[in-house]
């Protein structure tokens, strides 16, 4: 059975993952979170892709971008993912893919969700555990936007540089959106549209009859 298309639009921003294979860690040492890093910062530009936030788990990655091109966003996975295999497996001695086959993406087409999508990225440690703030996991864009910092690759989604007119400003209220709990909502939407591959905040309708329209049950 063919695989669906993936659901990419040039200039709407998009959430990604890549898994590790068999949910395999696909990061061992500090090495390994910088050589990602190097690549992300060498292919977005050549891919023509602008990111807004990342975090790199153990074993899977998260990240909140703009492609814009159609192509972009399966260019910089495959040219970031291939050549970060490459380096590792020669580091290691080893051999073999890393991955889980294709990315998961998602369209986050609204200014609700961008918000959400970047607290999503910058704050995935804490649900686990692996940090108690987001400020203390090293892996994350969350320094990045918190703070203000410019020089690097990330470039400012819209919808961040809204927040306020200045960067001091920008990052006080970037912080204390991050420091309120994502709703289980906002989350749960993202999960299932990053593994369906359509549109965060888009209602799907399952298979079958119709509702009956009428009263609403909410």
């Amino acid at each position: 059975m063919p695989r669906a298309a993936r659901l990419i639009v040039p200039d709407l921003s998009v959430h990604i993952v890549q898994r590790g294979h068999d949910g395999n860690d696909c990061f061992f040492e500090d090495g390994d979170y910088f050589a990602y890093l190097n690549l992300l910062r060498e292919f977005a530009p050549r891919c023509a892709c602008s990111v807004h936030a990342y975090c790199l788990m153990t074993n899977h990655v998260h990240l909140f971008v703009t492609p814009h091109a159609a192509t972009s966003c399966a260019l910089l996975m495959k040219n970031v993912g291939q050549r970060y295999v490459q380096q590792v497996n020669a580091r290691r001695e080893r051999s073999g893919t890393l991955w889980e086959g294709r990315f998961y993406s998602c369209l986050v087409p609204t200014e609700r969700y961008a918000l959400a999508c970047y607290r999503y990225v910058d704050c995935n440690p804490v649900k686990p555990g692996m940090a108690s703030h987001p400020d203390e996991y090293r892996w994350s864009s969350y320094r990045v936007n918190a703070r203000a910092m410019r020089g690097g690759f990330i470039t400012p989604h819209p919808i961040y540089l809204a927040l306020a007119e200045d960067d001091s400003r920008r990052a006080e209220a970037y912080r204390q959106l991050c420091d309120a709990p994502l709703s289980p909502e906002l989350r749960q939407d993202l999960r299932k549209a990053t593994i369906g591959g359509y549109a965060a905040g888009i209602r799907t309708r399952s298979p079958g009859r119709p509702k009956k329209t009428g009263t609403d049950p909410n």
